[in-house]
């Protein structure tokens, strides 16, 4: 039987290694995964409603959590 490559990504790692993101007003709407994810072995992409839910939520497909960071004034 042939060996297999060796893959090109980290084995075991998942996708999307951080469980909490700090996002801002200008990440909105907001969307998971975000846009500097990798998206090759990531869920669809779903709009996540951070403001009606007070400010943080939850993915329901990868468990990350988002908090809204408000800017500083």
């Amino acid at each position: 039987m042939p060996s297999q490559p060796a893959p090109s990504y980290p084995v075991g790692e998942p996708a999307n290694a951080r469980r909490r993101y700090e996002v801002t007003e200008a990440d909105l709407p907001l969307a998971c995964p975000l846009p500097e994810m990798t998206l090759w072995n990531s869920h669809p992409r779903i709009y996540l409603p951070i403001v009606d839910d007070g400010g943080t939520t939850v993915c329901p497909y990868c468990g990350a959590e988002y908090v809204l960071k408000h800017a500083e004034t």
